[in-house]
């Protein structure tokens, strides 16, 4: 019976760990798949009609005012997020994604100013301030992904070096658009990828901490605002109220909120 017991346990600790051996071989998978398609792909640069919104009102003597002024939320949930992590608020605070976290506040924060003074002269050059910090928040999320499902020391050690690829590319991006050569190929890799692997992680790696599901919430929220990015004047032919762009500020800063009270409400899971 002892040796039938073994056997059993073999068997599913064997099981066990060709389904880690499996999800790590789609991990990879996808990683390569994405960055060989960035060599497939010609230079993209910059498209200046991309800087002609929808809803264009000047109010209060603001030029675009729902364009800049729907960044105060983002700015504002960034920054409760950033001093109450400095003040260790957070349930949890004692995370090895604390740091991860705190960049991820500061980034928002620091997007809603970056946003605002896009917003208010859209053009490539200004669009430069608004994705820099976006580049690090993106990093710093995926950073606190891979540290609290994928792999604790992964996780922190690959932190700061997933900051200089997100900001390098949007540098990169920047100088190329300087150069008259614009190329977004590394900038939308950092943007898409993680937001490619981040669904697959938290899927099949558990979190050590309740309240994981909000995950799905604040990738909802961030799918609502691409998609409200993407409509941006169909939105705002429905009575002229508020365009796209403006609903994708205001999805932005819902996502964020969310985290921040996903890490307010968790604890520890009564299993690990």
């Amino acid at each position: 019976m002892m040796i039938n017991g073994i056997g059993v346990i073999n068997k599913r600790n064997t099981a066990i760990y060709m389904s880690q051996k499996i999800k790590l071989l789609i991990f990879l998978f996808i990683c390569l798949v994405a960055f060989s398609a960035m060599f497939f792909v010609k230079p993209i640069p910059q498209d200046e009609a991309y800087h002609h919104f929808a809803d264009r009102r000047v109010m209060l003597g603001i030029p675009n005012f729902w364009n800049v002024i729907s960044n105060i939320p983002l700015f504002m949930v960034g920054l409760i997020g950033t001093i109450a992590g400095i003040k260790k608020k957070w349930v949890g605070f004692d995370t090895p994604a604390y740091s991860a976290y705190l960049l991820f506040f500061l980034g928002v924060c620091l997007i809603g100013l970056g946003s605002a003074y896009y917003h208010l002269n859209p053009n490539t050059s200004t669009l430069f301030w608004d994705r820099l910090p976006m580049a690090l928040s993106f990093m710093a999320f995926f950073s606190v992904i891979i540290t609290e499902h994928l792999h604790e020391k992964l996780g922190r050690v690959m932190l700061w070096p997933l900051i200089v690829l997100g900001c390098g590319s949007v540098l990169y991006w920047h100088w190329s658009e300087q150069s008259g050569a614009g190329d977004l190929r590394p900038y939308a890799l950092v943007q898409f990828l993680p937001m490619l692997l981040i669904p697959f992680i938290i899927i099949t790696y558990k979190s050590p901490y309740t309240r994981s599901r909000d995950l799905y919430v604040v990738l909802l929220a961030y799918l609502a605002a691409k998609l409200a990015e993407h409509f941006d004047s169909f939105l705002y032919a429905f009575g002229g109220i508020l365009s796209g762009h403006t609903l994708k500020h205001l999805f932005a800063a819902f996502g964020a909120h969310w985290l921040l009270r996903m890490l307010k409400l968790r604890s520890l899971a009564s299993d690990f």
